[in-house]
């Protein structure tokens, strides 16, 4: 048999009200007390019996998570960090893969699955600005990512214009004139995107330095995987296009390019520095190491699953809709000259 609630309780040496207190997520629990309780709850390897809390209280424990694809590593490791979250929280993730697909996001926000769970997050791509209205649900609900603003829920964002704007500093600062960028483009007005807001930070930075924009070096994509980023830096070589820096809108991407380029038989960083956006794990171990802008994934998962919890257990008046931008930093390794961190 599993572990109980009394073993938890006697492991950490308080009383089962204060393991579930714990669980919960109570406030009123000293922290090293919490501390203790997650310990004993690690070490154990408890579970909570879902079934029977949902009948005492009419939750589930449970909650979900819709990603457009966890193929993606991005979405991978905050769909991990997330769980792992949750899990020292005694709280379940079920995880839904919309593919990016309209009908797929509109039916996690109202589908038949909701009565499964306490709650969502949700990392929409097809659903943008005009769709803000369809967010006002009667449903805990806490939005990721940058397609929609001032809409009816918590939502948790990454500055992805000021990020993309320190990224590109970062190259320049090195001497990098001719700056290719990978995976922007522009978007129907109203409607912002990764790729477009990021596209805005790189604008932003070159024409703070002087230099004119040159249509050649905007490549848009048409997904964000290792082989456009490939196909797109091949591209740039047979074109002929002078450039020494490669800005890839994210880590993926930025991975097919120093395959490419390494194909041709440019040097990184020598000839081409290369510069990731996410930071996502695999970025220290490619070689070169590749520089990274870090979105804070971590603080992204916490900051998300903290919204979404306290949305679950409110009571009174609901509280106005909240937006929460993590920090950024711009991570150096040796794609752009600096040492790598492994």
């Amino acid at each position: 048999m599993g572990a109980t609630l009394h073993d938890v309780a006697r492991a950490a040496g308080v009383s089962i009200k204060t393991v579930s207190n714990v669980i919960h997520d109570h406030p009123h629990v000293r922290a090293d007390t919490r501390d203790r309780v997650r310990a004993a709850i690690a070490e154990l390897a408890y579970r909570p019996n879902l079934s029977a809390r949902g009948l005492r209280s009419g939750r589930t424990g449970v909650i979900g998570l819709a990603v457009p694809a966890l193929r993606e590593s991005y979405f991978a490791e905050l769909a991990d960090h997330i769980i792992r979250l949750a899990d020292a929280r005694g709280i379940g993730v079920v995880i839904e893969q919309t593919n990016g697909e309209r009908d797929a996001e509109l039916l996690a926000i109202s589908g038949g699955r909701r009565r499964f769970t306490d709650g969502l997050l949700l990392s929409p791509v097809s659903l943008g600005q005009a769709d803000a209205e369809v967010l006002g649900i009667d449903y805990p609900l806490v939005l990721l990512g940058d397609r929609i603003f001032g809409g009816p829920t918590d939502h948790v964002a990454i500055h992805n214009t000021a990020a993309a704007r320190a990224g590109v500093e970062h190259l320049l600062s090195l001497g990098r004139r001719n700056i290719a960028i990978l995976g922007g483009s522009d978007d129907t007005p109203g409607q912002p995107s990764s790729a477009s807001l990021r596209l805005a930070g790189y604008r932003e930075a070159i024409a703070a330095a002087g230099i004119a924009e040159n249509p050649a070096l905007i490549r848009p994509l048409e997904t964000w995987t290792r082989a456009c980023g490939s196909q797109a830096a091949h591209a740039l070589v047979a074109e002929g296009v002078i450039f020494d820096a490669v800005f890839a809108l994210n880590d993926t991407i930025a991975l097919g390019a120093l395959r490419a380029l390494a194909r041709e038989g440019i040097a990184v960083p020598d000839d081409v520095a290369v510069l990731g956006f996410d930071n996502i794990d695999e970025a220290r171990y490619s070689v070169p190491s590749l520089s990274s802008v870090d979105v804070g994934k971590e603080q992204i998962a916490e900051t998300a699953l903290e919204l979404l919890l306290e949305r679950i257990a409110e009571k009174g008046p609901r509280q106005s809709p909240r937006t929460v931008q993590p920090a950024f930093r711009v991570v150096a390794r040796e794609s752009t000259g600096f040492p790598g961190d492994t």
